[in-house]
C-alpha cells in the first residue's frame, strides 16, 4: 500500500497546510499577537542585492541600445560608402583606393560590432545570470523563516499550557528543531554569497568599460586612418581637376575641432532720455560686448560686401547736384544711400561740393532710406538686429568721409598695433564680439591673442576714435570682415 504522505494528494494537502499555517502566522505578526525573527544586517544586504540587480539590467538595456546604434551606424556607413563607389567615374583618380577603403571600413565595422557582443554584452549576461537563483533562495529563506517562528511559536504555546501533553510537545520540538535546521542553512550560506557578489561588481564594471573604452579607441583609430586615405584620395581628385573645382561661401576648410556657440545675452532697452553711446555716460553692462572670443565659434565667414560704387568725379558731381533740379529726376535707392564716396587723395579738391546750401532745395517728403542725412544732422538709428546691431535709438552725428585723416595722429597705439583701415561699407554685426562699421570709419588692426582664433577673411581690431576717447581695449575691442575695409597705413 502505498504511504499517503508521498502520493499527489498527500503532497497537495501538506503544501496546502504549509500555506496556510504561513498566512496565519504573518497575520498574527502583523497584529502584533506574535513576535518576528528579523536581521537587520541580513536586510540591508537584500537591500544591496536588489539595487546591485536594478543597475545591472539598466546597463545591459543600455549595453543593447548601443549595440543597435553601433549595428545601423554600420549599415549606414555601408550604404554611404556602396554609394559612392556607384558615382565614382572609372577615369577618375582612387577608384581602386576607394573600393578598398569601403571594403576595409565594412570589415571594421563588423568586427567592432562582433567584439562587442562578445567582450561586453555576453559577459554582462553571464554577470545577471547569477541574480535570478540567488534571488529565489532569499524568497525560500523568508518562507523558511515564517515556518521557524510558526514552530516557535506553537511549541511555546504547548509549553505554557497547564495540562502538557508530552506527545504534542515532543512533536512540536522536533517540528522546531526541523525548521530551524533548514533556515540556517539557508540563512547561513546567503550570508557568505551575498556580500561576495555585491563585491564582485567594482571588478565587473571596470572590465567591462575597459573592454568598450579599448574596443572603441582602437576602432576610431583605424577608422580614422581609412578617413585619412580617403581624404587623400579626395584632395588628388581635386588636384586632377582643379578647374572644376566647387567652392562653398561661407564652409569652414580648416580640420581644427568645432566648438560650441554660446547664447547671446539679451539686451534691455535703455530708459527714456538716456543716450546710451554718450562719451561721458558709463555703457550699462547689458550693453557690454562680451570678451573677445574666436572667429571659428560658430562663424560660418566673412560676409559678401554690396556692390562696389562708381566713384564720381568732380564734374559728374556737379552735374548730378544740377539734375537734383529737374523735374524727372528719381532718386535711386540703390545709390543715395550713402554719400558720395571720393578718394582720399582728392578730397582737398572738393570742398565745394560740402559748401553748397541744400536747405532751399525744396525736396517732396520720402522715406528717410532714399536721402542720406545731411552734413552733421542727428539722425535717428534704428536695431536692425534684436541681439548683435547696432545701439537703438542713439542720436549721432555720422561724420563725413571728408573728415577722415589717414596721416599719423600724436596718440599712443594700442598693444599688437599693426596698421590701420577704412571702412568702405556699412557693416552690421551678427555676434557678440564683431564691430558695428559704418562707412569712412577708421580702424586700428590689432593682432590676434593666438594664431588658431584668426580665421580666413576676418581681422580684430579698435575703432580709431574708440580707442582716443577711452584708451582701453576691453569693451570696445571686437573682429569685423576684412573684405569691408581698405589698408589706409
Amino acid at each position: 500500500m502505498a504511504d499517503p504522505g508521498k502520493t499527489s494528494t498527500g503532497i497537495f494537502a501538506k503544501n496546502a497546510k504549509k500555506r496556510i499555517t504561513r498566512a496565519q502566522e504573518k497575520v498574527l505578526q502583523k497584529l502584533g499577537k506574535a513576535d518576528e525573527t528579523k536581521d537587520v544586517q541580513f536586510e540591508e544586504q537584500v537591500q544591496n542585492f536588489n539595487k546591485q540587480y536594478n543597475e545591472g539590467s539598466r546597463l545591459q538595456k543600455e549595453l543593447r541600445g548601443y549595440l543597435t546604434a553601433v549595428k545601423a551606424m554600420h549599415e549606414s556607413s555601408k550604404k554611404m560608402n556602396e554609394t559612392l563607389q556607384d558615382i565614382y567615374e572609372p577615369d577618375w583618380h582612387g577608384k581602386e583606393d576607394v573600393q578598398d577603403i569601403s571594403q576595409n571600413s565594412d570589415e571594421l565595422w563588423g568586427d567592432f560590432h562582433e567584439k562587442l557582443v562578445d567582450h561586453s554584452l555576453l559577459t554582462l549576461d553571464t554577470y545577471l545570470g547569477q541574480f535570478p537563483d540567488i534571488k529565489s533562495r532569499i524568497s525560500k529563506r523568508g518562507r523558511k523563516l515564517v515556518d521557524y517562528d510558526s514552530a516557535r511559536h506553537h511549541l511555546e504555546s504547548l509549553q505554557g499550557t497547564k495540562k502538557k501533553e508530552d506527545v504534542k510537545v515532543a512533536k512540536a520540538e522536533e517540528d522546531y528543531l526541523k525548521a530551524q535546521k533548514v533556515f540556517e542553512e539557508i540563512n547561513n550560506d546567503l550570508q557568505e554569497e551575498l556580500p561576495v557578489i555585491l563585491n564582485s561588481r567594482v571588478g565587473f564594471y571596470v572590465n567591462t568599460f575597459k573592454s568598450i573604452a579599448g574596443l572603441e579607441e582602437n576602432f576610431h583609430k583605424e577608422i580614422g586612418q581609412l578617413n585619412h586615405e580617403l581624404l587623400d584620395v579626395m584632395v588628388k581628385l581635386e588636384d586632377q581637376h582643379s578647374t572644376k573645382a566647387f567652392s562653398i561661401h561661407g564652409a569652414p576648410r580648416d580640420s581644427r575641432p568645432l566648438k560650441t556657440r554660446e547664447p547671446p545675452p539679451s539686451i534691455v532697452e535703455p530708459p527714456a532720455g538716456t543716450s546710451p553711446t554718450s562719451d561721458d555716460a558709463t555703457p550699462s553692462p547689458t550693453h557690454a560686448p562680451t570678451p573677445h572670443k574666436s572667429p571659428m565659434q560658430g562663424r560660418k565667414g566673412p560676409p559678401v560686401p554690396p556692390p562696389p560704387k562708381l566713384t564720381p568725379s568732380k564734374e559728374m558731381a556737379q552735374e548730378a547736384i544740377v539734375n537734383l533740379f529737374d523735374d524727372n529726376f528719381m532718386p535711386n535707392a540703390a545709390t543715395a544711400s550713402t554719400p558720395f564716396e571720393v578718394p582720399l587723395s582728392k578730397r582737398a579738391d572738393t570742398g565745394s561740393l560740402l559748401d553748397l546750401d541744400f536747405d532751399s532745395v525744396k525736396q517732396e517728403p520720402t522715406s528717410p532710406s532714399v536721402f542720406p542725412p545731411q552734413k552733421n544732422q542727428p539722425v535717428e538709428l534704428t536695431l536692425k538686429d534684436a541681439s548683435f546691431g547696432c545701439m537703438a535709438n542713439v542720436s549721432a552725428e555720422r561724420p563725413p568721409i571728408a573728415n577722415v585723416s589717414t596721416s599719423a595722429q600724436s596718440y599712443e597705439f594700442p598693444p599688437g598695433f599693426l596698421y590701420k583701415v577704412q571702412v568702405q561699407h556699412d557693416y552690421t554685426p551678427v555676434d557678440t564680439d564683431e564691430l558695428c562699421l559704418s562707412s569712412g570709419e577708421v580702424v586700428l588692426v590689432l593682432l590676434f591673442e593666438s594664431p588658431e582664433q584668426q580665421d580666413s577673411g576676418w581681422l580684430a581690431g579698435i575703432k580709431e576714435a574708440d580707442w582716443i576717447a577711452h584708451k582701453v581695449l576691453e569693451g570696445h575691442k571686437g573682429v569685423f570682415p576684412d573684405n569691408f575695409t581698405l589698408r589706409i597705413e
